[in-house]
């Protein structure tokens, strides 16, 4: 006969069972809700996945993770050995199996854009390898994967850095081709907010459709984005740069945020030297020039990311330091004189040690350029000074009038400075007459053989007053040979840039119609 002790033991085992069975159920649903919170799994396939990964999510199961290691060793291996494109095929593959591991994705959008796009020496053909690794982050990558910051900071990168840098011998080609990407998608060359957040003709619809399908940009966050730190040109890459970062601080880490945060700082840089498209309509092309107005902005981001990130603020604060410097001078050579001065007095009250306290504008801007002189160089002097007044002339033959007498000025005064610095020795190291340096920069960009090109030339000719075919040739033969360097008495230039009657040279023309007002020796 059974005991008491007998009988009950297995009923309190069965007891004892079911509430392990009860708490074990209870527990592994607060730890599949905490999963689904944190974002360490996903309980079903998504619902963007395409059929093929959605099928290898289901039937392979727990032997996803086995298969996708042996082929990540695998194309490991072929990565050293240099066999890039057996790669794409085993990547492809791994972010089938495992479409929600970050690494795979920017894995193989790296070696597109950068392995492979190199082995090729036609631009075209590199452009689309490097387009490629771009549309798989972009279209597939963030697309399964929103919240990995990593994605949206390697996207952001590819624009700043492949597209936006000149390393790459097909840099141009990548710039002109997202150039006419973005004219295709905008219609002109700032976007018109208006009609991209309010459509309301079909063209229109079709147009903000474009923009987000094709190249997956929101018009509401475009506009955010320029308002705060542009206004920005949607055609270059590194306003890309920092719309794919921008996206990035909605998600991650604080970490995170700060890697994408350094992005939008980089490419802003970037945007403020040589964010601002100009157009040569007489070669059909463009080249860049600084966007002067995303200083304002510019600086405000400075100043917010001083104040967010304490590990880097020195960092920045001798970024800003250097930033405001490069301001004054951009502005200074646009001819900008009254914003300069504005931003030259913020850097006298900001960074008191930057520059001398008794510095003027002028001494400053004209001292970026003297550092390229050195000590009483006449030849290296001469250089430089006809290097400004080239680029003065052809930005005048392009319409850039305001940045052509901005470097105009700026190579008075940088003559000026070499002049009294070398009063004592004008014999021996002093420089031709002003007027004579600039009559050969214009005839060397007007010669037939080597300067501008017939419509260029057309166009400058135009601007300086000069009749079809003509140059300043016609000086005195001692003059020519002061314009080419011999060493000569100095004679004061008292020539007008605005006033073409005066102080003509004997036996040749009066100094030209030339950009801005002269400034007395």
């Amino acid at each position: 006969m059974k005991t008491a002790r007998e009988r009950l033991y297995k009923p309190v085992l069965a007891v004892l069972a079911l509430a392990c069975m009860v708490l074990s159920g209870m527990a592994h649903r607060n730890l599949a809700q905490e999963r689904v919170r944190m974002k360490l799994t996903r309980l079903s396939p998504p619902e963007n996945l395409p059929p093929v990964l959605a099928f290898t999510t289901v039937a392979l199961g727990g032997f996803r993770g086995l298969i996708a290691n042996a082929l990540w060793i695998r194309a490991s291996e072929m990565q050293e050995k240099g066999r890039y494109f057996e790669m794409v095929q085993l990547a492809d593959w791994i972010t089938k199996l495992q479409p929600h591991i970050a690494t795979v994705w920017y894995h193989q959008a790296w070696n597109m854009a950068y392995n492979i796009s190199v082995k090729f020496d036609d631009p075209n053909d590199r452009w689309r390898w490097v387009q490629r690794g771009i549309e798989l982050l972009r279209d597939q990558a963030i697309k399964f994967n929103p919240e990995q910051t990593i994605l949206y900071r390697e996207l952001s990168w590819f624009f700043q850095h492949k597209m936006g840098q000149n390393l790459d011998d097909a840099h141009f080609l990548y710039k002109e081709s997202w150039y006419k990407i973005m004219m295709e998608a905008l219609g002109s060359g700032r976007p018109n907010y208006d009609e991209l957040l309010n459509p309301t003709t079909e063209e229109q619809k079709k147009r903000v459709a474009h923009l987000r399908e094709k190249l997956k940009l929101e018009p509401a966050i475009m506009k955010k984005i320029d308002d705060t730190y542009g206004p920005l040109e949607w055609r270059l890459p590194e306003t890309h740069a920092i719309y794919w970062a921008f996206r990035g601080l909605e998600h991650g880490t604080p970490k995170d945020r700060t890697t994408v945060r350094r992005s939008i700082f980089q490419s802003m840089q970037m945007a403020f030297h040589r964010g601002r498209i100009i157009e040569n309509k007489v070669y059909k092309r463009f080249e860049f020039g600084p966007n002067l107005d995303i200083i304002p902005n510019a600086n405000a981001a400075y100043e917010k990311m001083i104040a967010d990130d304490a590990e880097m603020r020195d960092n920045f604060k001798t970024g800003h330091k250097n930033f405001i410097k490069d301001a004054v001078y951009f502005l200074y050579t646009h001819n900008r004189q009254a914003s300069a001065a504005s931003w030259f007095k913020k850097l006298k009250e900001e960074y008191p040690g930057a520059v001398d306290a008794n510095l003027t504008m002028d001494e400053f801007a004209v001292a970026q350029v003297t550092e390229q002189m050195g000590d009483i160089s006449h030849d290296r002097t001469k250089a430089v000074l006809q290097g400004l007044w080239e680029t003065a002339f052809y930005n005048l033959a392009i319409g850039e009038d305001d940045q052509a007498a901005g470097y105009d000025r700026l190579a008075q005064k940088a003559y000026i400075r070499f002049q009294q610095s070398t009063s004592s020795s004008v014999g021996r190291v002093g420089l031709p007459p002003m007027d004579l340096l600039r009559r050969d920069v214009i005839d060397r960009l007007l010669a037939p053989d080597s300067g501008v090109g017939p419509e260029l030339a057309k166009q400058l000719r135009t601007k300086l007053g000069l009749a079809a075919g003509e140059n300043t040739s016609a000086v005195k033969p001692e003059d020519a040979a002061m314009a080419q360097g011999r060493p000569t008495q100095h004679v004061p230039y008292k020539g007008s840039a605005t006033n073409a009657a005066t102080n003509a040279p004997a036996g040749g023309k009066a100094p030209l119609k030339i950009i801005s007002t002269p400034i007395p020796e």
